[in-house]
């Protein structure tokens, strides 16, 4: 086993980039690794990593999580338990709707209500910002924007996992590689 922080997981993205097309509900692999849960869990973990905040960032708590890839005040870093600055990325808890919606849609919430401008302009919510180093950011990635908006409607309607996992060659691909899939025939 790793040390405490290794233990804890990496970047939320890991959860959210390959998930945008591919269902992670009901896909396991050939040793019975269940896709949907290993992605709800390492969110949840992250998350509750945010709240026990051994750093003692100001801001973080249940309503201000997610540890991802992006923009700091340090420049682009992937933020993770093992590699915490204090920075939360609005994308890592908003694209985790599909694993924990509960506690996206309530950090979704801080973030427009309670931060408001400090967070939130015409293009969306910011790409990062640390209310302990009173930065925020100017940025909007499109790489991070993106899997906001894919992974709301995929946990609203499944549209973009329903089109993506009908495609013949992503069945049989997933098939050859010995994935299970309920789109797998």
């Amino acid at each position: 086993m790793g040390n405490y922080d290794e233990d804890k997981g990496g970047p939320l993205f890991f959860e959210q980039y390959t998930f945008q097309g591919i269902d992670p509900n009901g896909l396991t692999d050939s040793l019975g690794n269940d896709y949907f849960i290993q992605g709800k869990h390492h969110t949840l973990i992250n998350r509750a990593y945010c709240m026990e905040n051994p750093k003692q960032f100001k801001g973080y708590s249940d309503k201000c999580w997610g540890l991802t890839a992006g923009d700091s005040y340090k420049g682009y870093v992937a933020h993770s338990p093992q590699n915490d600055r204090g920075v939360i990325q609005p994308t890592a808890a908003i694209s985790s709707m599909p694993y924990t919606p509960k506690e996206s849609m309530e950090v979704l919430r801080y973030f427009y209500y309670d931060l408001g401008n400090k967070i939130w302009s015409k293009y969306g919510f910011v790409d990062g910002f640390s209310i302990h180093h009173n930065w925020y950011a100017k940025s909007h990635l499109a790489i991070d924007q993106g899997p906001i908006v894919v992974m709301i409607e995929n946990y609203r309607s499944g549209l973009l996992w329903k089109l993506f996992m009908n495609i013949p060659d992503i069945q049989n691909g997933l098939k050859r590689l010995g994935f299970k899939s309920p789109y797998v025939k």
